[in-house]
């Protein structure tokens, strides 16, 4: 970390902003918080963060579509998007938008630290690995896909997945499966 580590954290979830402000101002960071996509774009360009927390949903907006004016203006910000909706499709639209990194809510302190002191060098060697994906979470990776496309309408993605509406909220309410196979 450099001497000053400036941090903006863009949530609107005020109460998980000022912990998340807190936690981090306790580990060197000058924290600001912006709480909707307007605030969070006008304090970048006023506090000139060197990093960035940016929540995927904000309110009526979607903190995705805030990457890419953020990326442009701070070219050298380092980014991390949380979200409490974590799938394998929106990690890689955010990372191809521009994000530095992606991490599921709840974020212990830990995980978040290693996020913000992370290099480009440090996510390029910790990169996804080419093991397949075993079938159940291929399942809940497509799901995820097809109820984010059906704005979290859960009928309208039960009828697109030719399936019943209670077995597929049953399937939501259960954790996803581990990732790899074996």
């Amino acid at each position: 970390m450099t001497d000053i580590n400036k941090l903006l954290i863009i949530e609107d979830d005020l109460a998980l902003a000022c912990v998340l402000a807190r936690r981090l101002t306790r580990h060197g960071f000058m924290c600001a918080q912006a709480h909707d996509a307007t605030q969070g774009l006008l304090l970048a360009r006023q506090f000139k963060p060197s990093h960035i927390l940016l929540d995927m949903k904000l309110a009526e907006d979607n903190g995705l579509t805030l990457i890419e004016p953020l990326r442009l203006h701070l070219p050298k910000v380092l980014m991390v998007l949380l979200t409490g909706y974590a799938s394998i499709a929106t990690a890689v639209e955010a990372i191809r938008m521009g994000a530095d990194n992606y991490l599921a809510k709840p974020v212990d302190t830990q995980t978040l630290l290693n996020a913000l002191n992370s290099t480009p060098m440090d996510m390029a060697s910790s990169a996804i690995d080419e093991e397949p994906l075993n079938p159940k979470r291929l399942e809940w990776e497509h799901i995820q896909q097809v109820l984010n496309a059906n704005k979290g309408n859960v009928s309208a993605t039960a009828r697109q997945l030719g399936m019943h509406r209670r077995t597929l909220q049953r399937k939501l309410l259960k954790k996803p499966v581990s990732c790899h196979l074996g």
